[in-house]
C-alpha cells in the first residue's frame, strides 16, 4: 500500500502538468474559435433610478446615461448584449431621507461572462427634498383696452384653481400663479389658452416648481357699446374706363369703419355700410389709388381719425392676339467673309397683349432676328428671337419655330427690312 502511494506521489507531479497543458489547450482552441473582445458598449445606457420615496423629490442633476467598456467574447457581443435591457445602469435611493448624498451607479448585466473595464461616470451626486404639493387660483390679470366703442365684460377661466408641486422650500416661495390676457383692441369675444406662471411676493417668477395644468382656457366677452356699430364701406363709382380696358378689382382700406351716433337709433337703421362719395374712372386706362371722404347720414360720425378711406382700382387692358403672317427672316452678327441662307425667309408670328395696343401695331415694330456671331460654316437649326417694339406686347409663338441657316464662304448678302 505505501509503495503504491509513493508511485502515485511520484507521478503527481507529471499528472498535475498533463492537466494544465490540456487546460492551456482547451482554453486556446475556444479563445481561437471565440475570441475576447474588448470595445465601448455601442448602446446608451440610461441611468435609472430605484427606491425613491414618494414624498421626496430630486433636485439636483442626473447624468442621462453612462459609458461602458465591455470585454466580452465575440458570441456574446453578436447577439445578448445587443438586446434591450442586456445592460442597466442603476441608482439605489431605497431608506434615504432628504439631504445630499454620493451614490455607486450599479451597472448590470445580464449576459454571462461579461467583464466591466471602465465606467464613466461611476457615481452620482443626489439632493433629496420634501415633495410639497399647493392649490391656488388663477390670478388673471388683462392687458390693454378693446377697441373704442367695445366693453370687456368678466373673463371666464377654466379651471380657477391649479396645483403647484415641486419641492417644500421652493413651493412655499409660491403666492399665487398668474395668467395675462392681451385685449388690446379687441373687437370680438376672445376664445384664448394661456401658459400659467408661477409667482412670489415680490413679482418674480418661481422656477422649479410644476403647475398642472400648465394652461387654461379663458374666455373674454368684448360687446359693442350703445350707439356704436362696425360697418363695412362700400365703394361708389361712376363713369367707364378707357376703351379697350377693363376693371379688375376694386379695394378699401380699411375695409369696416366704427360709426357712432348720439341717437343709437340712426345707427341701428344703417344698411350695413356707409357709402363713399363718388369715384369717377371715365378714361381711366392704368390702376388708381384715390383717397375718399365718407358720405355718412346726418348726426354719424366715424370714431377716430378715420375721416377718409384708401380706395385701390385694378385696371388692365382687355387682351387679344394677332397674327403676322409673311414677317421677314433678318440675320445679323454674320462674320466677314461668310454668308447665309435661311430657310424659310419667312414666317408666321402670332402676338398678344391689350386690345388697345395690339391696334397700333405696325410691320416695322416686330422683327424675327437670328443672330450668327457665335457661328461658323455649316448648316444649323436655330430659333429666331422676336423684338416687339411695343414693351406691353408679347410674343406668344413663331412658326416654323426653328429656322434652318447654311453659312458657307462668299460674299455676305444682307437680308433687306420690309418697306413699311
Amino acid at each position: 500500500m505505501l509503495s503504491t502511494l509513493r508511485k502515485l506521489l511520484r507521478l503527481l507531479p507529471i499528472l498535475l502538468t498533463a492537466f494544465i497543458l490540456a487546460l492551456a489547450v482547451w482554453i486556446s482552441a475556444v479563445t481561437a474559435n471565440d475570441p475576447i473582445v474588448e470595445k465601448n458598449y455601442p448602446a446608451t445606457v440610461p441611468v435609472e433610478v430605484i427606491g425613491q420615496d414618494s414624498n421626496l423629490i430630486i433636485t439636483s442633476p442626473l447624468p442621462s446615461s453612462v459609458a461602458l467598456v465591455l470585454s466580452a467574447p465575440q458570441s456574446i457581443w453578436n447577439l445578448p448584449l445587443s438586446e434591450v435591457d442586456a445592460v442597466r445602469a442603476v441608482v439605489d435611493l431605497s431608506g434615504l431621507e432628504p439631504g445630499t448624498y454620493t451614490l455607486p451607479i450599479q451597472v448590470q448585466i445580464v449576459a454571462r461572462p461579461v467583464r466591466k473595464v471602465v465606467q464613466s461616470p461611476l457615481t452620482v451626486t443626489v439632493t433629496l427634498e420634501r415633495l410639497a404639493v399647493k392649490e391656488l387660483p388663477v390670478d388673471l390679470v388683462t392687458r390693454g383696452s378693446p377697441a373704442i366703442g367695445y366693453l370687456a365684460g368678466d373673463p371666464v377661466i377654466s379651471p380657477a384653481t391649479v396645483t403647484v408641486t415641486g419641492p417644500a422650500p421652493l413651493v412655499e416661495r409660491v403666492t399665487h400663479v398668474r395668467a395675462t390676457l392681451d385685449i388690446n383692441q379687441a373687437n370680438q369675444t376672445i376664445n384664448r389658452t394661456i401658459g400659467l406662471v408661477a409667482l412670489n411676493a415680490s413679482e418674480g417668477a418661481v422656477t422649479g416648481v410644476t403647475i398642472v395644468p400648465q394652461e387654461v382656457a379663458v374666455t373674454q366677452e368684448i360687446s359693442q357699446r350703445f350707439g356704436y356699430r362696425n360697418v363695412v364701406v362700400k365703394v361708389v363709382v361712376t363713369g367707364q374706363v378707357a376703351d379697350g380696358y377693363r376693371l379688375t378689382n376694386i379695394s378699401v382700406f380699411p375695409p369696416a369703419v366704427t360709426v357712432f351716433s348720439a341717437n343709437p337709433q340712426i345707427v341701428s337703421d344703417l344698411p350695413g355700410f356707409v357709402e363713399t362719395f363718388p369715384l369717377d374712372i371715365t378714361g381711366a386706362d392704368d390702376d388708381l389709388d384715390v383717397s375718399l371722404a365718407l358720405d355718412l347720414p346726418e348726426g354719424v360720425s366715424v370714431v377716430g381719425d378715420q375721416l377718409e378711406v384708401l380706395v385701390r382700382v385694378g385696371i388692365a387692358g382687355i387682351e387679344s392676339s394677332l397674327t403676322l403672317p409673311n414677317v421677314p427672316v433678318e440675320v445679323t452678327g454674320l462674320q466677314p467673309g461668310l454668308r447665309s441662307v435661311v430657310s424659310p425667309t419667312n414666317v408666321t408670328v402670332i402676338i398678344s397683349g391689350p386690345v388697345a395696343l395690339l391696334d397700333r401695331l405696325q410691320a416695322s415694330d416686330v422683327r424675327v432676328v437670328i443672330d450668327l456671331t457665335q457661328f461658323i460654316s455649316g448648316t444649323y437649326q436655330l430659333e429666331p428671337e422676336i423684338e416687339i417694339l411695343i414693351p406691353e406686347l408679347r410674343a406668344e409663338s413663331v412658326l416654323p419655330e426653328t429656322i434652318e441657316v447654311t453659312i458657307s464662304r462668299g460674299t455676305s448678302v444682307a437680308t433687306p427690312r420690309p418697306t413699311p
